[in-house]
């Protein structure tokens, strides 16, 4: 090969990791409305992922789905227009082979110079699931990642792989060219035991939701407890929105006028939708959380269950001033969260709040704030803003 393979997963030299969200399903100023909504365009995915790459963003989520534009042909596209921004993307086991994503990984880590990570969905939809030709049960699908995932590793290892399951057969499997990556990083959330046991096995970050900091310690005690039967160890994210403002009332203001416009029968349809057609254990954890009931959507301080009332998997935000929402972080941080997978509506916008309100009181961005600073010294210009970030934070 032309360039030598680098590590992965290696710790952040950060105290935390903030990534961000390319709405490939499209966007918008508010839910449960057409009103001001952004369609899936291409073009602004770049906007997003341009402004995140500038404001010091180390990585973006791209979600998966049939209402979404396909994360793997996007974040191609993206690579190509970004400098350090890394793409998480969605790794597919049943909807496609493993030998097949193997290829797809070495060829996109390799194109992105080395800005590959992979989101191991296994799905929690039947009837989208069965659109896209998997009929399993939901423990079978994890035991069909569990192959998948054997088989995929050894290929981007650089192994020689001779395969034989229940769901997968490989002779002699091989990459010719392998990731830039000795092996990118599989990221993966799931909350019910069958998912846990695959996080242990085989996975490097473990996800969950925005649930309470006592509901998310307690998944990642268990799920840090079966890695350790096992002699391995897992790293913590969690999946969030985020609705900061100067002042607490505009915080509040702002996560009432998301769902303005949300009526109660597309609550009531919303809910037995994800009651009737997803056997995902996480969804109806975050269903539980508020029942779908407008009056009980403030979970815990700060934590506002209102984007789950209409919109399937992470449904919670933090909501308040700066100083509240990074006390919150170092709440989950405290509980061993070292990622937070973020975002907002609508998402452009939200990226610079979050950048400009939490990034200096979270010690992150540092890169764009000294940047700033070169520029200024080298035209010979006083600087201050570093200054004033630091007495923020």
């Amino acid at each position: 090969m032309s360039s030598p393979r680098v590590s992965a997963m290696t710790a952040s030299s950060s105290p935390l990791d903030f990534f961000w969200f390319i709405p490939t399903h499209g966007d918008g100023t508010y839910l449960g409305t057409e009103k001001q909504q952004r369609p899936p365009e291409f073009g602004y995915f770049k906007e997003i992922a341009q402004a995140v790459d500038r404001l010091g963003f180390p990585g973006v989520l791209l979600p998966t789905g049939q209402n979404c534009e396909d994360s793997w042909i996007t974040a191609t596209g993206l690579a190509t227009l970004t400098e350090r921004l890394k793409f998480l993307v969605a790794l597919r086991p049943g909807v496609t082979l493993p030998t097949f994503a193997a290829r797809q990984t070495a060829a996109l880590d390799r194109l992105s110079n080395g800005r590959l990570l992979l989101n191991v969905v296994v799905g929690g939809n039947p009837t989208e699931l069965a659109g896209d030709g998997v009929f399993l049960p939901h423990d079978e699908r994890y035991a069909q990642a569990q192959e998948f995932l054997t088989i995929w590793r050894g290929l981007v290892s650089g192994e020689r792989v001779n395969f034989e399951g229940k769901y997968y057969r490989v002779e002699n499997g091989r990459l010719d060219l392998l990731p830039l990556q000795e092996r990118p990083p599989l990221y993966f959330g799931g909350s019910s035991d069958a998912g846990q046991e695959l996080a242990a096995d085989l996975v490097d970050m473990y996800l969950t939701w925005g649930e309470p900091p006592a509901q998310v310690a307690a998944k990642i005690a268990s799920a840090r407890d079966k890695a350790a039967r096992r002699g391995r160890k897992l790293r913590f994210g969690i999946r969030l929105h985020f609705i900061v403002r100067e002042t607490e009332d505009e915080a509040w203001r702002a996560a009432e006028r998301l769902i303005s416009h949300v009526t109660d029968a597309q609550i009531e349809n919303a809910q037995a939708r994800f009651l009737k057609e997803m056997d995902s254990v996480g969804q109806r954890r975050m269903a539980e959380l508020h029942g779908g009931r407008r009056d009980r959507l403030v979970v815990s301080p700060n934590l506002w269950a209102g984007v789950g009332l209409v919109r399937g998997g992470a449904g919670t935000a933090l909501v308040g001033t700066p100083e509240q929402i990074v006390e919150r972080i170092g709440e989950y941080q405290a509980i061993g969260i070292d990622t937070i997978i973020g975002s907002g509506y609508p998402h452009l916008e939200e990226a610079y709040r979050v950048a400009e309100l939490l990034f200096p009181r979270l010690g992150l961005g540092t890169q764009r704030q000294r940047a700033h600073k070169d520029i200024a010294n080298e035209f010979s210009v006083g600087f201050h803003g570093a200054s004033r970030l630091q007495a923020a934070s």
